[in-house]
């Protein structure tokens, strides 16, 4: 194979550059911004998809074992703290509910773990999941806050402490999905990209034009880096913007685009080490979902599903019969490609905020706006925009198009595209396995983490993990 183009430097292109780039091959990685993964925002290891209670079961079970591997492959960017699902009182829903789904996940985590014991990154299977009855979190909240907690019961401590507890209802349930910041997997990913001297990054880049040719593609490039590149084999990991790449090589295909955005608060106040907590709700109503994703210092990320606070009337859009690109508004491809109102970015923060004054009072009182809101435009590839799972696809010969959705879906994306090229094959069932960071060291990773925040405009602690293992 001569040379491997992928075009797009998100956590998807990132991911199969990396994996080819171990197993020796010459591959060139085209990113439009001067630092990788700077696309959608993501904070979550979806190690069963709890926050969707809309999915089906075969989906919650892939997105357990794709976290899995997630968290084998990228360890130094997981946030090893739990996370609490509530179901808010005015809400139809019923803990009780959840847990024919938790149970079958525990299982399904056990058999990994009995299967190969380094899958064992959610913790002992016994903690997959535990339940708090009202009662137990009123004494629990007369104890003091340990400062590393370790145990489901001390994790739970600060939320029984700032939670309104007639606000949800019981039992609540602490589940291992842990975060994910992707300002260190950004850091450490682009450390090791940039230390193999098989792989080639041109930053600040765009694809203008692709042709075919009797090799394979003629790539053709503006920016930083000005010309053609040949290509054998080419990948196209460019996330919202996949359908362009489409359109370039006459190929239509069916997808939506999702506008989102997430927004940074600071709660001073605030030092103990908290759970991410996630309070259902019905998406796109006025009682949408809201997430509560802490950094340290303080730093908090929000979500709100609602239309006045993640979500935007106009952010959900599909491919039509004249492009496979679906057409954003405006006004989203300019907080993209530019920068939000500072108006906008204090309206929507104080609304995320409020959002939570029912279920954390503290936080709604003390809380302000922390820095920029994490954003992006999110592709759904078909009809569905409650799917949750998918991969990759090849609708041309040494073409793949990447189509993940949530993050933890990058192992088998990777591993497709090496099989769709079709080398090696006898070391498929190990690939990921020789990929490893140590000669990366934690201090370098954390230095360029806190750069790269800085450099984006965040707080330079939001670089920073939360909790080690």
């Amino acid at each position: 194979m001569k040379n491997i183009v992928v075009i797009g430097g998100g956590v998807a292109g990132v991911s199969v550059a990396l994996l080819l780039g171990t197993l020796g091959k010459k591959v060139t990685l085209i990113e439009r911004k001067p630092t990788l993964i700077s696309g959608p925002p993501f904070c979550h290891l979806h190690a069963g998809g709890n926050l969707y209670r809309e999915i089906d079961d075969n989906q919650c079970l892939t997105l357990l074992r794709q976290s899995i591997d997630f968290a084998k492959v990228y360890p130094f960017a997981i946030d090893f703290r739990p996370t609490v699902i509530a179901i808010p009182t005015e809400d139809s829903g019923t803990p009780t509910a959840l847990l024919r789904r938790l149970n079958l996940l525990k299982d399904e985590y056990a058999k990994f773990v009995s299967k190969e014991p380094e899958a064992k990154v959610l913790g002992e299977v016994e903690d997959y999941f535990h339940i708090f009855e009202r009662k137990e979190l009123e004494e629990l909240a007369k104890e003091e806050t340990p400062k590393s907690p370790k145990t489901p019961k001390e994790w739970i401590i600060p939320l029984a402490k700032h939670l309104n507890l007639d606000s949800v209802k019981y039992p609540l349930i602490m589940v291992q999905e842990f975060g994910i910041n992707l300002f260190r997997l950004a850091s450490g990913a682009s450390l090791a990209l940039e230390s193999m001297s098989n792989v080639t990054i041109h930053y600040n880049s765009v694809v203008k034009d692709i042709k075919k040719s009797s090799w394979g593609f003629k790539v053709f490039c503006e920016g930083d880096f000005e010309g053609e590149i040949e290509a054998n084999y080419l990948i196209n990991a460019t996330g919202f913007r996949t359908g362009e790449i489409d359109d370039m090589l006459g190929i239509k295909s069916q997808r939506m685009v999702e506008f989102k955005s997430a927004y940074t608060a600071k709660w001073s106040k605030r030092e103990e080490l908290f759970p991410e907590v996630i309070f259902h709700g019905a998406r796109g109503t006025p009682q949408g979902m809201g997430q509560f994703t802490p950094y340290p210092a303080g730093y908090v990320q929000l979500h709100g599903m609602t239309q006045d606070i993640t979500l935007y009337s106009d952010g959900l859009v599909s491919s039509s019969k004249d492009s496979s690109q679906p057409k954003l508004a405006s006004h989203f491809i300019d907080k993209i490609e530019n920068t939000w109102s500072k108006e906008e970015i204090q309206e929507r923060t104080t609304r995320a905020i409020r959002h939570l004054a029912n279920y954390l009072p503290d936080f709604a009182k003390e809380a302000e706006v922390g820095g920029p809101p994490l954003f992006g435009a999110q592709q759904i590839p078909g009809f569905d925009p409650s799917l949750r799972v998918a991969e990759v696809s090849f609708p041309l010969k040494n073409y793949a198009r990447c189509e993940i959705v949530k993050v933890s879906s990058i192992s088998d994306m990777a591993i497709a595209i090496f099989r769709d090229i079709k080398d090696k094959e006898s070391l498929e069932n190990s690939l990921w396995s020789m990929v490893n960071f140590s000669e990366i060291s934690e201090d370098s990773i954390s230095r360029y983490a806190k750069e790269i925040a800085q450099s984006r405009g965040y707080p330079s602690e939001m670089g920073d993990r939360c909790v080690e293992d």
